[in-house]
Parts: structure tokens; sequence; C-alpha cells
């Protein structure tokens, strides 16, 4: 098997990095070399085996595999840059993006790493920090057959619990997570909705909860947890799970492609709208479910719950 590399260490990055490293450990492979913005983030990986690199160029040039989880498209695309003007031959590499990013940014990615004899494969997920550490996320993946068959078997009953194919064109991959997303934010706007209801009527969030869990599925039964358990609006020296912001993005990302194909998208801008405001009145420490925080202050009951972070 080829050195495998890991670029980002977020909440998502290196709950993944670890099973990651913990498969490869398994196979008696290679250990992951690693790289990140803050080092330290890393030193969980280490303890598991995994070989610290601060210099990502190098890091490229000594992986034939190597997957990023960044934050947005701007860092994606930085990363790719150095890459290609390090001097390193990129060769028969495997560039794998779990990130959501937008098409265009797919799309370039690709044909700047086919010009260096590269390939390039979106691997999008789906699902929150807890089900990226039990290793049960989806995979949208698309790209070069010859690329993804090798990368498979690093992602099922790895990382992922399932892997959806989107074909060679890297771009459905990254098309098909915009498109979830408008699912999952309008999902956490909807349970945020529903949540406050139960509050402010007297039905309380207990039977609530019960009920999203046993009628909608487990996925809205995590996003109830996230508001009755306060992870929302989580302590201020830790990280929330999927960070508001990167929420904001990722439906940014739809809403302008929707827009290009006359589209409307009412629900998500509402939700958007409401993450916004929960942002500007919280801060950038808060979970992407944090429009919770919004729709309590709406229904004058305040941001924050009794299991919050006081905001």
């Amino acid at each position: 098997m080829a050195q495998v590399g890991w670029y980002g260490l977020g909440s998502m990055g290196l709950a993944m990095a670890s099973n990651l490293q913990r498969h490869l450990v398994a196979r008696k492979a290679l250990n992951l070399v690693y790289s990140n913005r803050t080092m330290s983030r890393g030193a969980p990986l280490q303890a598991l085996g995994a070989i610290p690199e601060p210099s990502f160029e190098t890091l490229f040039s000594q992986c034939g595999i190597i997957f990023t989880m960044v934050a947005n498209d701007s860092v994606l695309q930085n990363l790719l840059s150095s890459a290609v003007s390090s001097g390193h031959s990129l060769k028969d590499k495997i560039f794998v993006d779990c990130s959501t990013v937008h098409p265009e940014t797919v799309s370039k990615a690709v044909a700047q790493l086919k010009s260096k004899d590269a390939s390039y494969v979106a691997a999008p997920v789906f699902g929150g920090k807890p089900i990226a550490v039990d290793g049960k996320l989806v995979f949208a993946i698309g790209g070069p057959k010859s690329a993804t068959d090798v990368v498979k078997p690093l992602i099922q009953d790895v990382m992922g619990r399932r892997v959806i194919e989107c074909g060679e064109d890297a771009t459905k991959s990254s098309l098909l997570k915009i498109a979830g997303n408008i699912v999952t934010v309008n999902m956490m706007e909807a349970v945020g909705e529903a949540q406050v209801f139960a509050e402010k009527t007297g039905l309380g969030t207990g039977p609530m909860e019960e009920l999203i869990g046993e009628a909608f599925g487990a996925v809205a039964g995590g996003y109830s947890k996230r508001l009755t358990t306060g992870a929302y609006a989580p302590p201020l020296d830790s990280r929330p799970g999927f960070g508001v912001s990167l929420a904001i993005k990722d439906a940014k990302h739809a809403m302008a492609m929707a827009s290009d194909h006359g589209i409307q998208l009412p629900g998500l801008e509402i939700a958007r709208l409401n993450m916004e405001a929960a942002r500007a009145y919280g801060g950038e420490c808060l979970d992407s479910s944090a429009m919770y925080g919004t729709l309590r202050q709406m229904a004058a009951l305040g941001f924050g719950n009794e299991k919050s972070r006081k905001v």
C-alpha cells in the first residue's frame, strides 16, 4: 500500500484520521503521515502511531495518497497550489478531498492535478462528529475509477459505513453533498422549531425528542440531542461538532448554485439567516444547530438553555 497522508485536523478530520490510522496499524501498513495548521491538534493521532509532518509540501512529496478535510474552498486551493508549485513530482499521486467545496473548485482542482499526471477524488462526507468517531459516515465519491478503486478500501468500514458512487466526474460528488446539505440544514431548522414549540407550550423537550428519534430517524434524533444537551452553544474552551460558519458556507454554496439555475430555496434561506443571527449574537464557538438559539430568542426563551454555555 502506498504511503497515506492526511491534512486537516478539525473535529471531523481528527476523528476520521484516527480511524484511518487504526486501520493502517491493523493492516500492518505504513503509519499515516499528518499535517495541520496547528500541529498540536494531532497529539491524539500521534499517540496512535501516526507521524507528524509540519510541511504540507513535504507530506505531499512523501505520500502516494493524500486525504484532506479543510474548512473552505480557499484553503483547499492554497494547498493544491503549494503542492503543484513545490517542484516535487506529482505523477500518479491521488488527492482525496473530503471537504464541502463548490463544484467549480473541484473542476479547477481536477484540471490542475491532471496537468501533473495526478488524480483528484472528491469524497465529501455526510454526518457529524459522533458519527465520524464511530466510523459511520456516508461518503459521496467521484473521480477516475483507477483512483477511486484504490481509495475505497481506506474508506468503507474504516471511516464510513457507506460509499455512494458518483461516477468519474468529481463535480457530481460535490453537487450531491451540496444538495444533501439542503436537507441537513432544513432538518436542523425544523427540529429547532419543534423543540422551541414543545418548550414554550409546556409539552416539554423530552417527549418531543423521543418522538423525533422514533418517527423521523436517528439523524433527526441526533440533531435534537445537540439542542437539549446544550451542544449547540458549547463552552468557549471547546470546539463545536460542526461550526456554524462552516454550515453557513455550505448553505451559501447551495444558494449560489440554486440562483444560477433559477431555483428558489426559501427554507434554506430562513435557516441561513437564523444561523447568521446566532453567530452575530454568540460568536464563532457555536455548532451548526445554533439557529436553535435564535429561535429561542424569537420565543422570548433566551439564546441559551440550562445545559448550554451562557451566551
